[in-house]
């Protein structure tokens, strides 16, 4: 359930007469997601109908911080990137307010999201990715990742002190603190920035914010996780969303063919190579975290589906087997 917060008809039609985008001709909640209030908005101007995303912000997004998803939004748009681009109003500005919640309104992108993903999606979502870490070179403003690793320890100290989280996952947070240990000694040095390059990321990129039409990435969605952090740590979290298969058997070869489609784009370092396996650990105890996090303080009758961290944790557990015993900080 995407819908926190419901929006009148007489509140909406005031709404859009900030636009100019033409009269309203339909508008309906979308179910997906489960950050925001996410609506459908179809117009129609010069007889053209056309389709836009209109979002209300709720839950984890810092007011404050929306310019800067917004900026990078139009940034990456307007620089080949397929993500949807914020729209102005007559004033010039994106972000406004309705029904009490900061508001924004985004062109629609075209195609769907793979519910079964396939070595094919890999290659061009890899591509899809380096390319938009290309664009966000320059988009100069930056925002620290507030769910990196120095936010892994206080949320598995926040988790582990929830009720019931020991009756329902025994044993699983001595599990998670003895891997946050390891994947912590062997993380790349920040003090060092020219080890690994940093830049954009999306830092979210998982199936269901990627748009697919005719065998390429139509479309990328869903940028507030996004921030200023190491590129290859965006390819770890993409390992971890599109190379498990429903057993949870890592596929080698989506893999192989993710970093095959990133590569033709933005050839990866040997530093960032080396440091792939503490990315790929790092990124499976990040979600491990939050998704325990919210599993156990989710209210009861919540209108969210809560996510299984141990989904997660089996992630982890793979990506820790590959990870040398004695790390080398890169």
């Amino acid at each position: 359930m995407a819908v926190y917060t419901e929006v009148g008809d007489e509140e909406l039609s005031s709404f859009l007469t900030d636009y100019d985008i033409g009269h309203l001709v339909a508008f309906r909640g979308i179910a997906e997601g489960v950050e925001n209030s996410n609506f459908l908005l179809r117009t129609e101007k010069d007889g053209v109908a056309r389709d836009f995303i209109l979002t209300l912000y709720e839950r984890r997004v810092n007011p404050a911080e929306l310019p800067w998803f917004l900026g990078l939004m139009e940034h990456l748009a307007t620089h080949g990137v397929s993500c949807p681009l914020p729209v102005a109003g007559r004033d010039g500005n994106a972000l406004r307010e309705l029904a009490g919640r900061p508001a924004a309104i985004t062109t629609f992108l075209p195609g769907v999201w793979p519910r079964h993903v396939q070595v094919e999606h890999c290659g061009p979502l890899g591509e899809a990715l380096a390319r938009l870490h290309e664009a966000g070179t320059t988009y100069v403003p930056t925002r620290a990742n507030g769910l990196g690793p120095t936010a892994w320890q206080p949320l598995l100290n926040k988790a582990a002190a929830s009720q019931g989280t020991e009756e329902t996952f025994p044993g699983l947070t001595t599990e998670l603190r003895l891997a946050l240990k390891r994947i912590l000694s062997a993380w790349p040095r920040v003090s060092d920035p020219a080890a690994l390059p940093r830049g954009q990321i999306h830092a979210d990129l998982f199936p269901d914010n990627a748009f697919f039409l005719d065998g390429r990435v139509s479309g990328i969605i869903d940028f507030y996780f996004a921030c200023t952090d190491l590129l290859a740590y965006d390819v770890a979290i993409c390992l971890n969303a599109w190379c498990f298969d429903e057993t949870g058997h890592f596929d080698r070869a989506r893999r192989d063919a993710l970093l095959a489609g990133y590569e033709s784009v933005r050839p990866l370092t040997s530093a960032e190579h080396d440091a792939l396996p503490a990315l790929c650990a790092g990124g499976a105890l990040r979600f491990a975290l939050t998704r325990l996090y919210d599993w156990v303080n989710t209210p009861a009758g919540a209108l969210v589906t809560r996510k299984d961290p141990m989904d997660y944790v089996k992630k982890l557990r793979v990506f820790l087997s590959d990870m040398p015993v004695n790390p080398v900080h890169v």
